[in-house]
């Protein structure tokens, strides 16, 4: 009998055990092991931080949900990692051996590199995860009693900038609604080459689609923008020419901010030679397989991930459910056929997809690779975007709770496209 162990319970780390029950078979166990007792849809965190939702309405309760599918499940964070050992050892001091791992952990998230950023005793606020989101909603109340300036945005080596644009947006939908967007002025603040780069070279017509709503929505922007402080209600912010040197200082007032951080590897996996990068983010091959480690697979927010292109500030490259759905399918696949003595045959497809809502429209990209030059290269805006996300989570909370393995994002990206280019045709 084999143990497979899963660290981390989110986006990855259930479709992956789900995904893995299907390939391994009666004999082998699964067990996920995570620092939190519940999954957490993370793409409605943005609605979360302006109350559209509470932490209920996009959390799940693992431990019945994965006792039903014959799947154990630690609750408990992960200290170390001695992958010569293939052992984890958890914050409890509890050791458990593993067969094959599978990392899914998702990222730390970088707020001490700079100073007063974060929520956790910085001055802005984040929706990287349903606590935050909890947290910035409670600030948004108190906002709103008592409005002013707002910086939004992602920081230099930030990977992730569809929730920035969704927030954004969704702000203004949201102030619209309570009659007070006359009473506060807006700065988008990106370390992107443009708006619309995505951390993807752009998508289709991104910078062309981003930059109207933006300005129909009166939100100003500064681009290849380095934050060098935050202070209570004031963040210097750097603007870099294309050639890196500074080319303009702001120094921006707010009354409210949310910025999306820099991303690294957690404590538990940095430092392992042959494992991990500098930036702590796991070294994968074709196979999702560490070349080193070879009992070792990884799926998520965690791999690492060159940058698409050389850009004045660090711009790392997002890492988007449906890619995340093709990682989680190959390795999977790959293990399953290992357990059987077979050679690996699955690769991902690492496409990006992404349904940005506005909160009263929005826009969907798609890019077939991820990485340029691109067999598909696909983005629409309009209102069904809006509901499209609605959908989606509704669709994607109920195969979590059901326990089932199916491809997500494939089924909403077939029925999506084909949909919006009928309606594009007539």
């Amino acid at each position: 009998m084999a143990n497979i162990v899963i660290l981390g319970a989110g986006i990855g780390g259930i479709p992956m055990a789900y995904e893995m029950k299907e390939h391994a078979g009666k004999e082998n166990k699964i067990t996920v092991i995570s620092n939190s007792p519940y999954f957490q849809f993370t793409p409605s965190n943005p609605w979360a931080a302006v109350g559209w939702r509470k932490k209920e309405d996009i959390t799940i309760n693992l431990a019945p949900v994965l006792k039903k599918q014959g799947i154990d499940f630690i609750v408990d964070g992960a200290a170390k990692l001695e992958p010569k050992k293939n052992k984890v050892t958890l914050e409890s001091g509890r050791e458990v051996d593993y067969d094959y791992l599978v990392i899914a952990t998702g990222p730390e998230l970088a707020f001490d590199e700079i100073e007063g950023f974060g929520p956790n005793g910085g001055f802005t606020q984040s929706v990287c995860s349903v606590d935050h989101a909890v947290n910035a909603a409670e600030a948004w109340e108190v906002f709103c009693k008592d409005p002013g300036p707002i910086v939004v945005g992602a920081v230099q080596g930030a990977s992730c900038y569809g929730p920035a644009y969704e927030f954004a947006m969704i702000m203004d939908t949201e102030l619209k609604r309570r009659k007070i967007r006359d009473k506060v002025p807006m700065t988008f603040v990106t370390a992107e080459p443009y708006i619309g780069h995505l951390g993807l070279g752009g998508v289709g017509d991104t910078k062309g689609l981003l930059e109207s709503e933006m300005r129909n929505r009166d939100i100003k922007w500064i681009t290849n923008a380095k934050i060098d402080k935050i202070e209570d209600g004031k963040m210097d912010v750097s603007e870099l020419s294309r050639n890196g040197e500074v080319e303009h200082t702001h120094n921006l007032d707010f009354k409210y901010s949310m910025l999306l951080p820099a991303f690294r590897g957690i404590p538990a996996l940095r430092d392992i030679k042959d494992l991990v990068n500098p930036r702590g983010f796991v070294i994968v091959d074709k196979h999702q397989r560490n070349p080193t480690f070879t009992n070792i697979f990884s799926v998520g927010v965690c791999i690492a991930i060159p940058p698409i292109e050389a850009t004045p500030v660090p711009v790392g490259v997002p890492k988007t459910g449906y890619m995340i759905e093709s990682m989680v399918a190959a390795a999977a696949a790959n293990i399953g056929e290992l357990l059987q003595g077979k050679e690996m045959s699955h690769e991902p497809t690492w496409n990006a997809f992404c349904l940005a809502d506005f909160g009263d429209s929005g826009v969907a990209f798609l890019a077939q690779p991820q990485n340029p030059p691109r067999n598909m290269n696909w983005a629409s805006q309009g209102r069904w975007v809006h509901w499209a996300k609605i959908g989606f989570e509704k669709y994607f909370m109920h195969k979590i709770r059901k326990g089932q393995s199916e491809p997500y994002f494939e089924k909403a990206i077939m029925k999506l496209t084909s949909v919006t280019r009928l309606k594009e045709k007539m």
